[in-house]
């Protein structure tokens, strides 16, 4: 039953996308990340000051090199939910179980530590099928980077996943991972905004933007979905099962779907769901092989690049 909690993370999250994607309207990528890593970076301090824990870190270096990769990938991804119907976006973001496999399956024949299996190839070349069906029929012209982008945050997400193992088989705690990693999200943002125009800006502004009723409540509310899916997932991840908790991520594009219809009334071509589909199957072959792989769940595992 404690796996459920990834169902209210997963719910969670998708409202966060939502949120990016009306907040992108009138706010720049990096006003976006900094909101994103201040308001959780508060609400994890407040959080540790209650429960009286300590943010006092013996791996500077892992956390900078952690954080630097993941707020990559959510500025990546950030950009693309500005640009891509939601449930395109988040489907290929979550592919980073995927691309795990993928790392896992190099590592082992690089090293030679054991024989090539079926698992991890079977969800490499599902997962590419399965971006070809999602991209092909329906992205438009302008959707092209926002797609490549969408693909590059999954590919990071995975590389900052196997980071966060890390950092936890060394003994650091899940909730000073998600502070440091916020921290580091407000401070990158505030310097895309301060240095000039960014790169990956969907507004193209230099400046802060106003805050108005609408934009302070849908960046409050990318923060605080954002930190409570991250604390949903942990609690899920440590006394729920491993398997069926990372499976129940999935959910998450269901979600996205349904918000897609309800609020943007998009209507993704068939292929496009055969696509999804396919990747939803790939996801799973892939979850199952890294849990063959790394069969000793840790806290950290519960803690994602968003």
């Amino acid at each position: 039953m404690q796996s459920l909690w990834m169902l209210l993370a997963s719910f969670l999250f998708s409202i966060m996308g939502v949120c990016v994607k009306l907040a992108s309207v009138d706010y720049s990528t990096a006003e976006i990340v900094t909101y994103r890593g201040a308001i959780g970076m508060l609400m994890i301090a407040t959080l540790v000051k209650f429960q009286g824990g300590t943010l006092q870190t013996r791996m500077p270096y892992h956390h900078l090199v952690r954080g630097g990769v993941g707020v990559v990938s959510l500025w990546l991804w950030f950009y693309a939910l500005g640009k891509l119907p939601l449930a395109m976006a988040v489907t290929l973001n979550y592919m980073s179980p995927i691309w795990i496999a993928a790392i896992l399956l190099t590592s082992a024949w690089w090293r030679k530590q054991s024989r090539i299996t079926w698992q991890p190839i079977a969800a490499i070349l599902m997962g590419f099928v399965g971006v070809v069906l999602l991209l092909r029929p329906s992205i438009h012209t302008d959707q092209v980077m926002g797609g490549v982008l969408a693909l590059m945050s999954g590919m990071l997400a995975a590389w900052a996943y196997m980071q966060v193992r890390q950092m936890g088989l060394l003994g650091e705690p899940e909730y000073r991972v998600v502070f440091y990693f916020s921290l580091t999200c407000a401070v990158a943002g505030l310097i895309g905004v301060l240095v000039g125009k960014t790169v990956f800006s969907t507004a193209g502004e230099t400046t802060w933007h106003q805050l108005s009723g609408r934009g302070t409540m849908l960046l409050l509310a990318i923060g605080v979905t954002a930190a409570s899916a991250q604390m949903a997932m942990t609690r899920a991840y440590r006394l729920g099962n491993t398997l069926v908790t990372a499976n129940l991520q999935y959910v998450g594009i269901v979600f996205s779907s349904a918000w897609d219809v309800l609020i943007w009334k998009v209507s993704l071509p068939w292929l496009s769901w055969v696509g999804i589909a396919v990747i939803l199957c790939s996801g799973l072959i892939a979850t199952f092989y890294n849990a063959k792989t790394n069969r000793k769940p840790i806290p950290g595992d519960a803690i994602s690049s968003e």
